[in-house]
């Protein structure tokens, strides 16, 4: 078998994942092809501004960067972002094209260090130049029509294949986007990769969580499990997602905004996910849903919160009115009229904006949030993400990355 690797050098997290991805392919008996494109080039196909980070609310920016460098720190990887980041990848990526296939990665793993740990200018002709001479490359190639159409056809194969971002690894006509996927690829080429398991005991984690998120969904369906494993406390913290997605200049629903391939992606991603639990889900065929009623309802009775989740995000199930609601709380085992009369109490109305308001405060940026504290007197750390589950269970067993 084998892996298509798209990258492009001006992105950290194919940087991150071109540190993995032939360790990864070789344990599976595979083949990894190299396929540089134009990551600009992407962005222009699918219409998305070129600096995706400049169109993040502040606390996504910061929670991104600082999820860059957790993950270098995960792996043992050196990572230094550029003063001038992001550079002019073009005459790079050009270069790349123009190597040949057994020179090629070893060109491209000199061009990522040069850029994400030297700090070198790769639009530089000069640095350009050394490196090519360094790969018995001559520089000039950069300029020759071959390297030009060659980089602009690879990109637009890419965008083909439904490519939006990198790093993007095409198997066996299945597209995976993202280093954080690399279990994925594994699997997709027939590997086992080893599943975390708890090293220490206690801790505690609180979980932000709002059920009109299919996100949120999943990480409900594990995170007892994973808390329990470490003998930690856990907190379920329903918040209202649109109220902080108002507070931070978010759009009320993310999805929407999404690009048509990303957003083809990420509905297949949440089925992957969901195999990769091994939980059922069905996306709701009344998405987007309204939350604040079973939210306040899981604030009345937090042991309705797995209920409600598997009613509306495996089952199809509307929880957004009282009509509908109450026949769900009575399957469960408790007293419809007394869990929807305390949504009225204002005591639970001030519980879910304080909840909001912490969740804010926090710096969290969406759902599910998890604020995970090892010990009691430990600093929090912010996790954002259900796709970040191992990184909350190395979290809980001690790890405290040097950026935070």
């Amino acid at each position: 078998m084998h892996v298509d690797f798209h990258y492009d050098i001006v992105c950290p997290y194919a940087y991150l994942a071109s540190t993995r991805i032939e360790a990864l392919a070789a344990r599976c008996g595979a083949e990894v092809r190299w396929r540089p494109l134009l990551l600009g080039g992407i962005f222009r196909h699918i219409g998305r501004t070129q600096n995706p980070m400049q169109a993040m609310s502040a606390p996504r920016a910061r929670l991104n960067l600082l999820d860059m460098h957790r993950w270098a720190d995960h792996w043992g990887v050196p990572l230094q972002m550029p003063r001038a980041h992001p550079r002019r990848s073009v005459d790079a990526m050009r270069l790349c094209v123009a190597a040949d296939d057994a020179t090629r990665p070893k060109l491209s793993h000199a061009l990522y260090r040069a850029y994400w740990v030297e700090g070198r200018d790769i639009a530089d002709r000069a640095v350009l130049g050394e490196i090519a001479a360094a790969h018995g490359l001559d520089g000039a190639v950069i300029d020759r029509p071959a390297a030009r159409q060659g980089l602009f056809d690879a990109t637009a194969e890419a965008a083909e294949r439904g490519v939006f971002g990198v790093p993007a690894f095409y198997i066996d006509g299945r597209l995976i986007w993202g280093q954080d996927r690399l279990d994925f690829v594994e699997a997709a080429l027939g590997g086992a990769p080893e599943r975390d398991t708890a090293k220490s005991r206690g801790g505690r984690v609180r979980f932000f969580h709002d059920f009109a998120s299919p996100f949120s969904y999943l990480a409900a369906t594990q995170i007892e499990r994973v808390v329990e494993a470490h003998g930690a406390q856990l907190e379920w913290a329903p918040i209202l997602l649109g109220g902080l997605f108002r507070a931070i200049g978010t759009p009320d629903v993310p999805l929407f905004e999404m690009n048509p391939p990303k957003r083809r992606y990420v509905a297949r991603d949440l089925a992957d996910w969901a195999a990769w639990w091994g939980v059922d889900f069905r996306f709701p065929s009344h998405f987007p849903m309204r939350s604040l009623l079973p939210l306040r309802a899981a604030l009345a009775e937090p042991r309705l919160t797995p209920t409600l989740y598997r009613a509306a995000w495996a089952e199809d199930r509307r929880i957004d009115d009282a009509e509908h609601l109450a026949p769900i709380i009575a399957e469960a085992g408790f007293d419809p009229e007394a869990v929807l009369a305390a949504t009225a109490d204002p005591a639970v109305k001030a519980a879910l904006r304080a909840n909001t308001e912490a969740a804010q405060a926090a710096g969290a940026c969406g759902v599910p949030t998890f604020e995970v504290r090892s010990a009691p007197d430990a600093e929090p750390m912010l996790i954002w993400g259900q796709d970040r589950i191992p990184m909350l269970r190395r979290a809980l067993d001690g790890w405290r990355p040097a950026c935070g």
